[in-house]
């Protein structure tokens, strides 16, 4: 399967080289994006290991915020790569509210590269369900999008099947963490059992954490170990 899969890039790379989805100059590597605009991203070296916050000086060795010294999130870990602003803001939302699925691609890739080299590997990749109301509205699930490119790179058994969302929470853009922590109580579900120790859930951006940990906490309840979070940006 992997050998096919580098001959379907090779072919594609030949037929429809790469080419950056921000500016339209030549992509680099094989992503869709040109060395000047990926060195631009902006990016999130300085953050708390457990919630991935940033921080805003430099740190010399993996620190926890005050938020996750007074309350132990869920989950265990979390990698993101990149701030919330400016091009990956930019991305993400062109996915999520404009269909548009090469950036799903790039997201993914540039995740991928990240934890890759940075992240314990975990067994298996869940990206945050949608409720069936808002995955009928929009079509699609974003985080699913970026899970599979994340998958296939780094060849994760990917699971989309074992968690759903049953509680259609309204927009959570706006709102407090308390407030968002009280939307998503009880929100996921397990419905069978996960043959796992240690998984991983994905999703594009994470801002208080809120839904991450409402999941974190239905996955450990189903004896799941360690937890750990991989989104692409942080708010």
């Amino acid at each position: 399967m992997k050998k096919v899969y580098n001959w379907l890039s090779i072919i594609q790379n030949a037929l429809l080289p790469p080419t950056c989805i921000l500016c339209g100059n030549k992509g680099f590597g094989s992503l869709d994006i040109c060395e000047t605009c990926y060195q631009r991203l902006p990016r999130n070296n300085a953050c708390c290991y457990r919630c991935a916050e940033i921080f805003v000086t430099a740190i010399a060795v993996p620190t926890l915020c005050g938020r996750c010294l007074s309350e132990t999130p869920s989950f265990d870990e979390t990698h993101a790569p990149f701030i919330h602003q400016e091009e990956i803001r930019h991305l993400i939302t062109g996915l999520k509210f404009g269909a548009q699925f090469k950036n799903a691609r790039l997201l993914g890739s540039l995740l991928a590269d990240h934890v890759g080299k940075a992240a314990e590997r975990p067994d298996c990749i869940i990206p945050v369900p949608l409720h069936k109301a808002r995955y009928h509205e929009r079509g699609f699930n974003q985080a699913l999008e970026i899970a599979r490119t994340v998958s296939l790179t780094l060849h994760i058994p990917l699971d989309f099947y074992s968690c759903t969302r049953h509680k259609d929470t309204p927009h959570q853009t706006g709102l407090s963490a308390k407030k968002r922590r009280q939307n998503l109580r009880r929100a996921f579900s397990v419905q069978k059992p996960i043959p796992a120790n240690h998984v991983v859930i994905l999703d594009d951006v994470m801002t208080t954490g809120s839904t991450a940990n409402a999941l974190a906490v239905e996955l450990k309840k189903s004896g799941v170990n360690r937890v750990d979070i991989w989104v692409c940006a942080r708010a």
